[in-house]
């Protein structure tokens, strides 16, 4: 079986889920194309090679997962990972670029091995780790992104150990992903140029489930809507004629939403929260903001949901009389996932660890920005 370039797709190891991003190939790479790896995908020696490398590194991992989970910094703060993890693929043989494409806490960590003789080969290939590593406001390591960081690290010294032991032209290419939680930073490097030449891109996250339990699942597309409402403070009690009701214009919003979700796809979401300002129980507010986040199982049938919340919110803003100010926030598309390339992952770690594979996208939830890069630019 040949491993030529395919569509994305997504890979999930225990209890995790992840994606893999395949590339358009280049003008050049058409030209100079790479080899074919006649010996097939599933390898026995190699992924001897890879568990050995793996259980060699479980305790150095360990203490890194640690490290990050007790250091947690949110979306473009993770200051602290992004130096303890440049520095621990420094000692390991790659060649890493800090602050990568800008991103202060973005970075890229390298190694290629070339054929015996250590002569290039031409269009040998290209895979891409992501690592992410930032965490929630007030929450920590809730989605477990530490763990992200050291999965994205041990596959690749293991992809780099593979290469060598086994003399595989090939490169690995691990980035350093900040902001997934909201600020979208892999969407930042995809259009910077972070992903270019990559032949695949691959990833993994944690996931509840039953024992031995992965899945490939396309993920659902996600965008987070902050509305505010301007109105005109007065008191409740002696002159609440002179007012308009920022906070009736909020609540307004979210009884409207609330109707609207009779009215939706059972696997459409939209979920949200009222934020205050200055308030109390005697002043009418003159502000109030929504802070809300639609989800549906594609970005078309995204841009229909969101536009159906928007009426929600100019209704509010008309029926009080408020002024109304709607900000949308960064995008996550759906993933696409490379059905060729999981059923390969799929059958490896079923046969192999007794790992049952999941790929329907029923209970699956979760939003990632990775879906972009699965898109391209």
């Amino acid at each position: 079986m040949h491993f030529a370039p395919q569509p994305p797709y997504v890979q999930f190891t225990h209890g995790w889920y992840g994606s893999i991003e395949g590339q358009q190939p280049s003008v050049a790479s058409q030209q100079d194309k790479p080899p074919s790896y006649e010996q097939g995908l599933f390898m026995p020696e190699v992924v001897s090679t890879i568990e050995r490398k793996v259980k060699e590194l479980s305790p150095e991992l360990r203490q890194l997962s640690l490290d990050i989970w007790n250091n947690p910094e949110i979306m473009w703060e993770e200051k602290y990972a992004h130096d303890r993890l440049t520095a621990f693929m420094c000692t390991h043989g790659f060649s890493v670029t800090p602050h990568y494409l800008g991103v202060n806490t973005a970075f890229r960590a390298v190694y290629a091995h070339s054929s015996t003789g250590g002569k290039a080969h031409k269009g040998a290939r290209v895979i891409g780790v992501n690592s992410e590593m930032d965490a929630l406001p007030g929450i920590g390591h809730g989605c477990g992104h530490n763990l992200i960081a050291i999965s994205g690290v041990a596959v690749s010294l293991a992809i780099k150990a593979a290469l060598e032991e086994h003399d595989i032209p090939g490169t690995v290419v691990l980035l350093g992903t900040p902001a997934e939680e909201g600020g979208g930073g892999k969407i930042t490097l995809l259009e910077r140029g972070g992903y270019d030449g990559m032949d695949a891109c691959i990833m993994s996250h944690p996931s509840s489930g039953p024992d031995n339990f992965s899945a490939i699942w396309p993920g659902v597309a996600c965008q987070p809507i902050d509305v505010e409402f301007f109105g005109h403070g007065a008191h409740a009690a002696s002159a609440p004629w002179e007012a308009q009701n920022a906070l009736d214009a909020a609540f307004v919003a979210y009884a409207s939403i609330s109707a609207l979700r009779q009215q939706i796809k059972p696997d459409h979401r939209v979920h949200g929260i009222i934020v205050g300002r200055d308030w109390a129980p005697n002043v009418i507010p003159d502000y109030a903001k929504l802070r809300y986040i639609v989800r549906a199982p594609t970005w078309t049938e995204l841009e229909v949901l969101r536009g159906r919340v928007r009426d929600c919110f100019d209704a509010a803003a008309l029926a009080t009389a408020c002024k109304i100010k709607v900000e949308l926030g960064v995008g996550y598309f759906e993933l696409r996932n490379n059905s060729v390339l999981g059923q390969e992952y799929a059958s490896v770690v079923g046969e192999k660890y007794g790992i049952n594979t999941v790929s329907s996208s029923d209970g699956a939830k979760f939003s990632t920005d990775f879906g972009n890069v699965t898109f391209g630019k």
